[in-house]
């Protein structure tokens, strides 16, 4: 069983809020821990966030139910279509996040039939929890997103470099390789999730610094070159074993997939700044990627069964070596600019 941040975090929050509101004598503490468990988010961008939009729909949703409640009475289709009508209006905001929560205080305004005192004090209860989860959110453990994501990347390059070299040698167990493969497609969603966290609270900035823009661009690249990895993969477990193959196809490939992993690891490094001064020279793939196909469709002959599979394959490392080169030339870009930001910087210092 997993325990992280977020899961102690939430039930803090919870502790918190059920605590404020003893301390405001609400009736019926409840919903404040109900909020502060939807309130709790990834980021604290997403938390200041979804502060301000849950302020507005659960405001939209008690004056509605507090309507309702009125016209209506607390028949259960009555609050059926309220609830409806909440839902509609919440997709209408653009505020989809929010409806689990509003709908909770629109069903306790409901039950009161519309008693203005009892929506305020479901209002204030949400707020309560609200409030418990996003101060919860920033003062233990804040999120650091860019930090967890760089530790994933290695933790990811780590499981696809095992699963990639032994994957045309088929050395591993079956079972165990299927479960690696399944931990790693979950690895690598986890990491795309993360990016497009990072790609939100980019777009929200009105001027974003050089940095940070220069940032995502290393960001993106790290994990496309992890994408094409795992989609290596994909094609050899797919098609790889149905094709009809010699002794040299499988050295050929297997010979190409180490290159590429050590080509990948050295990349790595040049990223954490790991290797010595001079050793950033690497040698160009392009040459050896493009040999490599060559060589694994040369002589295809379509009365073999499965020749074609061996295309799909051989398709999928090329375009894994096309990204890597991708990602060898931001490393190097960034290298580069680092050692410029450093240079001016003494350069400062001097004058």
């Amino acid at each position: 069983m997993a325990f992280g941040a977020r899961i102690l975090k939430t039930g803090m929050a919870v502790t918190l809020a059920l605590y404020l509101s003893v301390l405001f004598n609400f009736a019926s503490p409840v919903g404040a821990a109900i909020a502060a468990i939807f309130a709790m988010q990834p980021s604290i961008y997403r938390s200041w966030r979804y502060f301000l939009d849950q302020i507005q729909t659960s405001t939209m949703g008690a004056v509605i139910a507090l309507l309702g409640g009125m016209l209506l009475s607390n028949e259960p289709i009555a609050v059926g279509l309220v609830c409806i009508l909440v839902i509609m209006i919440s997709m209408k905001m653009n505020r989809a996040d929010t409806i689990g929560l509003t709908l909770v205080t629109v069903i306790s305004v409901m039950e009161a039939s519309g008693q203005w005192q009892f929506a305020l004090t479901r209002f204030l209860l949400t707020l309560t929890g609200i409030l418990s989860a996003f101060i919860i959110n920033i003062s233990v453990f804040p999120p650091q997103p860019r930090k967890q994501y760089i530790q994933q990347i290695e933790n990811v390059f780590t499981s696809l470099s095992l699963l990639l070299r032994t994957a045309v040698s088929h050395e591993m167990k079956e079972s165990v390789f299927r479960d690696e493969k399944n931990g790693l497609e979950g690895a690598i969603k986890a990491l795309a999730d993360k990016y497009a966290l990072f790609e939100e609270e980019q777009k929200q900035l009105r001027r974003a610094k050089y940095s940070q823009t220069r940032q995502m661009v290393v960001y993106k690249n790290l994990l496309n070159s992890l994408q094409k990895g795992y989609q290596v993969l994909e094609a050899i477990d797919r098609h790889y074993f149905q094709a009809d193959r010699t002794e040299q196809t499988d050295e050929l490939f297997d010979r190409h997939l180490e290159q590429l992993i050590k080509y990948h690891e050295y990349i790595l490094l040049k990223f954490e700044d790991k290797l010595k001064p001079g050793a950033n020279d690497s040698e160009p793939l392009g040459e050896d990627n493009d040999r490599f196909l060559k060589s694994a469709i040369n002589g295809y002959d379509p009365q073999k069964s499965g020749q074609l599979r061996l295309s799909v394959v051989a398709a999928a490392i090329y375009d894994y070596g096309y990204q890597l080169e991708r990602l060898d030339k931001v490393a190097d870009q960034i290298h580069r600019m680092n050692a410029d930001d450093k240079e001016s910087a003494v350069l400062s210092e001097k004058i």
